[in-house]
């Protein structure tokens, strides 16, 4: 058994592959180890009801809030071609029990599974095609519904029903165009409450809820342009004003790969800023496993490779590690497993602070439902097993001096399940990169989720009848189409907005009332760019949200001209709507301080600031006099319109 600091390898292998941090990373580095990505962005549609029956949408319960709960154990069916969906597969063999909290004001019969399907929501398709349209796909002509597997509970049917409506679209960044694949619209699934050991937990509110899924093709080669690609569709969707906004209503999943590698899902990341470090983390991780391959192939051939295990008696082997000793005071067995020709390679670097076993711990918790702690390795960064013990379960399985070895604790039943998931995993190390889907952290490292669904899962929905839609529909829809989020950022650089407004106003899709109150009001759209995208965001986020209609914004300014007030009194006003966001314009004019004023008042009160002026440095100047004076004044006269003729003379 060989003496390995796993700190001084994961750092000398983090070398070894050129590992680089994502603000050092260059184009250079993103092309050296192939990096390429895509996008399946995901956004609810603001419908009243749900896409497949008529309970209402956008009602959301707390997690202890509900008045039934139903139990479902999953399992596979073949598909139409007579095979079996790995994930699927996968799903089954955790045993979950699978529990739904249901809320009757949110949920029916449909949605477990004991009513058919009532027609498609009319309004969700519309919004949904209103959207293709505003990515300048291709229309289908007859939308069909397929069913796609779904096994890990989110969705109580154990399928998803979903149906494309548009092809080969594209979107214009500022330096590229991204091809678009298809949008599609579909049910969004459950809400997940807990998930510990053999039970998972769902809430159904959200469940049946219409979402559009806009994927593109992996045309984005560094992380800046997926997060780039991502808020434009963002952007896009809410420039229809057809979607919800909040948290949750939006989801990106990002497909990503590097050269040699394989295309990886990886599924809940919730903010588009978390983007660049995820597909950076992601790219690098499979460029390590690759690595990992090459070494582990150069010492043994996959078809010579045996796993061997044995059971650790308790009474034979001193365990110190709480999580093991609780484990073991419950009833579980503790097992030691010898991977031959691993050594060297379990601490290997994968992600920032997450060495190669890793890879096995994740698994462990997914499809063995082991929780975490639930193993350690000969190679750990922070021992929490003694190496005496290593060494005795090396002798114990007749271990070689290149071997690693790992020890999990688990449940009698759980114990099969693991040994298998251990292997599997190890076996894939001879292949590089595993196919399967992940799950995004905040810190952009990633844990193993599911295998990687394949084209198996997908099969026609028997239950919904296609429906043609005629070129008079499509064409009618057409007339709602916004313009494009390319052309409102190239009006926005023309009228001088500053660059850093654009993100607040895309987001808020506030330029439509921008450029209403331009053109109907006159007022400066420069102004009223910087207004939203500085004063109101920076409000916006002192009170957490916004607490009026959006409206009342263009009601404040058209109260001022009719009032024939100056806008510079908006500033105030708007930090009163905030305080107040229910009282008049007339009651918010006055809370910020408006006293009207007549053009003599306004100038006597100007020329007693100018006399008693005081320098407040050695060689002040008639403009310092001036301005001081402005000052004084402004706090007295603002709104009026007489104070700006004289502050712009």
């Amino acid at each position: 058994m060989q003496t390995i600091n796993p700190q001084e390898n994961y750092e000398k292998s983090r070398k070894a592959i050129g590992y680089v941090d994502r603000k050092a990373a260059t184009q250079a580095d993103y092309d050296r180890i192939g990096f390429m990505s895509g996008l399946e962005v995901h956004q609810q549609l603001a419908t009243k009801e749900k896409l497949f029956c008529r309970c209402p949408a956008g009602i959301f319960q707390k997690p202890d809030e509900y008045d039934a709960e139903l139990l479902r154990h999953m399992r596979p069916t073949l598909s139409e071609m007579g095979e079996y969906d790995g994930t699927a597969l996968m799903e089954f063999k955790t045993r979950k029990n699978i529990v739904y909290r249901i809320a009757h004001r949110t949920a029916c019969t449909y949605e477990v599974d004991d009513t058919p399907p009532f027609p498609i929501n009319p309004e969700a398709l519309q919004y949904a095609l209103e959207i293709a349209l505003a990515s300048k796909l291709k229309i289908v002509g007859e939308v069909h519904i397929t069913r796609k597997q779904y096994l890990d509970g989110s969705i109580p049917t154990g399928f998803q029903r979903t149906a494309i409506l548009g092809i080969d679209g594209e979107i214009q960044l500022r330096k590229k165009k991204v091809r678009l694949i298809q949008l599609s619209v579909e049910e969004d699934a459950c809400r997940e409450v807990s998930d510990i050991g053999h039970t998972r937990i769902y809430r159904t509110d959200r469940l049946g809820m219409p979402l559009i899924e806009t994927v593109t093709y992996p045309d984005m080669v560094n992380p800046d342009e997926v997060e780039e690609a991502c808020n434009y569709i963002r952007f896009l969707n809410r420039s229809t004003g057809r979607v919800r906004t909040g948290i949750g209503a939006g989801r990106e999943d990002v497909n990503v790969s590097c050269t040699g590698g394989t295309r990886i899902e990886v599924k809940g990341v919730a903010h588009t800023k978390w983007i660049p470090e995820v597909t950076h983390v992601e790219c690098f991780r499979q460029w390590a496993l690759l690595a990992i391959r090459e070494q582990l192939k150069a010492r043994i051939k996959k078809e010579d490779w045996k796993m061997s295990y044995t059971e650790l008696d308790p009474k034979q082997f001193h365990f110190y590690f709480d999580p093991i000793t609780d484990a073991i005071k419950s009833g579980a067995k503790v097992y030691a497993v010898n991977l031959p020709q691993f050594a060297g390679l379990l601490s290997h670097f994968t992600q920032p602070g997450h060495p190669f076993y890793g890879e096995f711990a994740d698994r462990l918790k997914v499809i063995a439902c082991l929780e975490r702690p639930n193993m350690a390795t000969s190679e750990d960064l922070e021992d929490v097993v003694s190496r005496s013990v290593f060494e005795k379960a090396a002798k114990a399985m007749n271990a070689g001096d290149n071997d690693a070895q790992i020890i999990f604790w688990a449940a009698e039943d759980d114990v099969k399940t693991a040994l298998e998931t251990i292997e599997e995993r190890a076996l894939m190390a001879f292949d590089g990169v595993p196919h399967e889907t992940r799950k995004a952290l905040t810190d952009g490292t990633t844990i193993f989720e599911r295998v990687l669904p394949g084209a198996d899962r997908m099969y026609p929905d028997t239950d919904s009848a296609p429906i043609p839609l005629t070129n008079d529909y499509i064409e009618e829809l057409r007339k709602n189409i916004p313009d494009a989020v390319a052309d409102r950022y190239a009006q926005m650089v023309e009228w001088g907005i500053p660059q850093d407004c654009f993100k607040y106003i895309f987001t808020h899709n506030f330029f439509p009332l921008i450029k209403k109150i331009t053109d109907e009001l006159g007022y400066c759209p420069k102004y009223l760019g910087t207004f939203f995208g500085q004063r109101l965001k920076h409000l916006h986020g002192q009170y957490g949200k916004i607490p009026f209609c959006t409206c009342k914004l263009y009601d404040l300014f058209a109260f001022l001209k009719k009032e024939n007030l100056d806008k510079a009194i908006a500033l105030d006003m708007l930090e009163e709507m905030f305080i107040y966001p229910n009282a008049e314009l007339s009651q918010i004019l006055r809370l910020a301080g408006y006293r009207e004023m007549t053009k003599q008042e306004i100038e006597a009160l100007y020329n007693e600031a100018m006399g008693d002026f005081e320098p407040y440095r050695t060689h002040s100047s008639e403009n310092d006099k001036r301005n001081s004076a402005l000052g004084k004044v402004r706090r007295k006269a603002l709104g009026n319109a007489a104070f700006t003729e004289l502050a712009t003379k």
